[in-house]
């Protein structure tokens, strides 16, 4: 048996290795802060997507989410069992559409102002430039990878 003993080669820093922890962490500070509503960032995430635009298919918020279908509806089930959102079956039966309930937007509306907290202590701890360079260059990121 022939046994190499040579070290591997190490890649540098993987940008999208980064780009997790970063998002795990971030998305842990949400959390926290939305704790008190009982709500952690995914959810609201939804919520707030189909507070925007309710009446949305299933189909066009997960295009808009970039998820595919079935993690979306496997999301959205804790959702809909909470009361907080409702899917209607259209005339089209293979057509349905999400909206928020009375209690959904009442959630939304509890866990919106934790959620802006969140969003303030972030800006606050990167400061105010970075954390627009950060944003633009997500942004960015977003777009010349959008055909990848």
């Amino acid at each position: 048996m022939d046994v190499n003993h040579s070290s591997p080669p190490q890649a540098s820093p993987c940008t999208c290795a980064i780009l997790r922890r970063t998002a795990r962490r971030v998305t842990r500070l949400y959390d926290q802060a939305l704790r008190p509503a009982g709500l952690r960032l995914t959810q609201f995430a939804l919520l707030a997507n189909i507070a925007r635009d309710g009446g949305l298919s299933i189909t066009a918020l997960a295009e808009r989410l970039e998820m595919d279908r079935t993690t979306l509806t496997r999301n959205l089930r804790p959702l809909m069992q909470a009361g907080w959102v409702l899917v209607a079956t259209g005339s089209d039966r293979r057509q349905r559409s999400v909206g928020l309930t009375q209690a959904g937007r009442r959630i939304y509306e509890q866990a919106y102002p934790l959620w802006q907290e969140a969003e303030r202590r972030l800006r606050r701890d990167l400061g105010q430039d970075n954390s627009e360079a950060l944003r633009r260059l997500l942004n960015t990121t977003l777009e010349r990878t959008a055909a990848s």
